[in-house]
């Protein structure tokens, strides 16, 4: 099921926290030239998206939320599981890259049903790197779903990388918020449940 609702309170997020197992907020500003791009952005995104629920809250009005959760610019779209705060993405990102977040969920439900430790895996990787392929075809050999983001196309999820891992080589893997530099077969397996 598809839910997309302005909400005008911290109230009504936790109400809606309570009965849904995950949701995306999106904090922006109207009017604001980034705030804008990344309301038309995810709006873009989510229309081939069957199951969502995606609150949004403009922050001229709704004055409760983002100091709940630290926050101090906006736009940012935050990720919820299970009623807690699980990500936060900061400014405007291009519609691919949110459609990918939102792909995610929709794998990660179904896979929900068959198998509960499904994880969420994104690939950071250029075309020229060859560790890079070696890590996407390991994970392919064991049926892994991933998402592949290319940073020498993608400068803002570069940019991002750095700044959560500390290093610019790829391939680097995250697997539900924890990053593994490099391929590091060992931590991957551990990680992915995968024995070999």
């Amino acid at each position: 099921m598809k839910t997309i609702k302005e909400i005008h309170s911290y109230t009504e997020l936790q109400n809606y926290l309570k009965t849904t197992d995950t949701l995306y907020l999106l904090l922006y500003r109207k009017g604001s030239e980034n705030s804008d791009c990344a309301y038309e952005n995810i709006h873009t995104a989510i229309q081939k998206t069957d199951t969502i629920t995606l609150l949004y809250a403009d922050v001229n009005i709704v004055l409760d939320i983002h100091a709940q959760y630290g926050i101090t610019s906006v736009p940012n779209l935050i990720e919820f599981e299970n009623g807690k705060l699980k990500n936060i993405i900061k400014g405007c990102n291009d519609n691919k890259q949110y459609k990918n977040i939102f792909d995610h969920l929709a794998f990660q439900s179904e896979s929900a049903n068959a198998d509960k430790s499904a994880k969420r895996v994104t690939v950071y990787s250029t075309p020229a790197c060859s560790w890079c392929t070696t890590l996407k075809n390991h994970l392919k050999q064991h049926n892994i779903k991933y998402t592949d983001i290319d940073v020498s196309r993608d400068q803002k999820a570069a940019e991002e990388l750095v700044r959560r891992s500390g290093q610019r080589g790829v391939p680097q893997t995250e697997i539900n918020g924890r990053i593994i530099v490099g391929f590091d077969k060992v931590r991957l397996n551990q990680m992915l449940e995968i024995k070999e």
